[in-house]
């Protein structure tokens, strides 16, 4: 089974990870809230104790954070996830934020990694990620790794 590592719990981020759970995938957790994060292991994810932590031998990387400065400091620089993650790992970043903040960051990991990274919008209001009803996240990448 594939391993997400999910950052970011909030109000969108936490119903999101949880329904990936019940959905059976294996999920790998982190955020600075200690309550969110509390009650996304409780329903089943391995809490971690950082963003690096989260991503420690996982597939897909998905990131829900509340701003473009948030992503920043997670994904870039020295000590950001894009200097640390292996060749093949899928980025996707749903984060609220501005589209130049995302436009920066994919190129930075594509630039890192010689792959493509994803942005990606989640739709409908929060209260519909928590019903279980079937959402939509547009996604924006190439082709060649929709499929993975």
């Amino acid at each position: 089974m594939k391993t997400i590592a999910f950052i970011g719990l909030g109000n969108m981020g936490g119903p999101m990870a949880k329904n990936l759970l019940k959905a059976g995938w294996s999920v790998s957790a982190f955020d600075l809230s200690a309550p969110a994060l509390a009650d996304v292991v409780s329903a089943g994810a391995r809490a971690a104790v950082s963003a690096r932590d989260a991503t420690t031998d996982v597939d897909v990387v998905l990131s829900m954070l509340p701003a473009g400065q948030h992503v920043e400091a997670v994904m870039l620089g020295d000590d950001g996830l894009f200097a640390h993650l292996p060749d093949g790992t899928l980025v996707l970043d749903a984060s609220t934020g501005r589209t130049r903040t995302r436009s920066r960051c994919r190129r930075a990991w594509s630039r890192k990694r010689r792959m493509e990274s994803w942005s990606s919008r989640a739709t409908n209001a929060c209260w519909s990620w928590t019903s279980g009803i079937r959402r939509s996240i547009s996604c924006r990448g190439s082709e060649r790794w929709c499929c993975r």
